[in-house]
């Protein structure tokens, strides 16, 4: 009897073997519930497994996330302390990655590394490498410090976003390959801005610009404020959507350029046909939530798809709380009523860049053409469709 159940669980194992050696269809089902990292394990074991594991890789373009808010359990921040396992998660190979963190926690506290236990600075050459270790060989890494955070939880498209002024806090966006998209990463100080190099950027002379994302480090520095307009003057002119904040410090990618403390720029360009965007400003005179949530309705008229789209918040950071009279969660909040389904990030800086602005197919659509991009005590609500 024991004999004959040997014989059974023996063909039944060769059957299952034959099946998933040789029919592509049924692999290729399988693996599409593999996340990406352990695909790419697996894509090593035959040609048929590699195969099916590219043609699951080219469908995986659905934008992923990750977000933490404190206070850690570890030494590292609490965003670093959980991403490594985090990763192992998604289902998509990222192309681009935009992490945004609070300056405070990030740049005041030790970063314990698991291979030596030594201590140094989160902000550290050596967190910056850990970083990008993480991600593939290849792959596009901005890291940005600011005073406040907007994010969304993980793990839903739906979840409700929240605004954290203080305390721990910080997302990393997964950006994929995308067909009719492409997003190329860009970064000057005053060493290396210059009509060429605006233009290798894509963000002059490119009639595919759609979006451009930018953070400004340094910004209050002798200097500071011509270096933005020389950035600002041709993209207010350009038929893209202009979206962004001045921040802390960039800690991803590593200044060559410019000596440590200099003023400088990073971004994301999007260009291509699938690219969509629109864009609000809530003014000064936006103080109530009534109010907040009939500016964000607005948005509404882009008639933008939820597939694939981000919510970005630029705040100042003299709103929030404060400016809603001990009132949290105010802007986010609105944004989360008019768009249920659509992820929010963003951050508190000191100083906004943006104006009202909608992006779509070939045209664009703006109060004029001269519209100001720089403003003091006001949020620029943004969304950004990726096809």
């Amino acid at each position: 009897m024991d004999e004959r159940e040997d014989v059974t669980v023996s063909l039944q194992d060769s059957k299952a073997s034959y099946v998933l050696s040789n029919v592509a269809e049924v692999v290729e089902r399988i693996l599409t519930f593999v996340p990406t990292k352990s695909l790419l394990r697996i894509a090593s074991v035959c040609r048929l497994w590699r195969n099916c594991a590219r043609r699951v890789l080219r469908t995986q373009q659905q934008l992923t996330w990750v977000s933490a808010c404190g206070p850690s359990n570890t030494e590292a921040h609490v965003l670093c302390s959980i991403l490594a396992e985090e990763v192992e998660k998604v289902f998509l190979l990222p192309k681009t990655v935009l992490a945004l963190v609070d300056y405070e926690a990030f740049n005041g506290q030790a970063y314990c590394y698991r291979q030596n236990k030594a201590k140094k600075s989160r902000h550290s050459p050596d967190t910056v490498e850990e970083l990008s270790l993480l991600f593939p060989k290849g792959c596009d890494i901005m890291g940005v410090t600011t005073l406040g955070v907007v994010l969304t939880p993980s793990g839903s498209y739906s979840s409700l976003p929240q605004e954290y002024q203080e305390g721990e806090a910080g997302f990393t966006i997964m950006f994929p390959s995308i067909e009719g998209v492409h997003i190329k990463p860009f970064h000057f100080c005053k060493e290396s801005i210059s009509p060429t190099a605006l233009k290798e950027a894509g963000l002059v002379d490119n009639p595919e610009l759609r979006v451009v994302l930018m953070f400004v480090y340094e910004a209050y520095k002798t200097g500071g404020a011509h270096f933005l307009s020389q950035i600002l003057e041709p993209l207010a002119k350009s038929k893209a959507l202009i979206a962004g904040g001045l921040v802390e410090s960039v800690f991803s990618p590593p200044r060559h350029c410019c000596s440590q403390g200099a003023y400088g720029v990073v971004g994301l360009a999007l260009s291509g046909p699938k690219v969509q965007g629109a864009s609000v400003l809530l003014d000064q005179d936006i103080s109530n939530p009534k109010a907040v949530e009939a500016t964000i309705r607005r948005l509404k008229a882009a008639k933008i798809p939820e597939r694939n789209t981000l919510g970005f918040m630029f705040a100042c950071v003299g709103r929030g709380q404060n400016y809603y009279n001990n009132q949290a969660n105010v802007e986010a909040d609105a944004f989360h009523k008019v768009f249920p389904n659509t992820p929010l990030f963003g951050l508190f800086g000191n100083g906004e860049i943006g104006c009202d602005r909608i992006v779509k197919d070939d045209y664009t659509l703006c109060d004029t053409d001269t519209d100001s991009l720089q403003h003091e005590y006001t949020t620029v609500m943004t969304l950004v469709h990726l096809g």
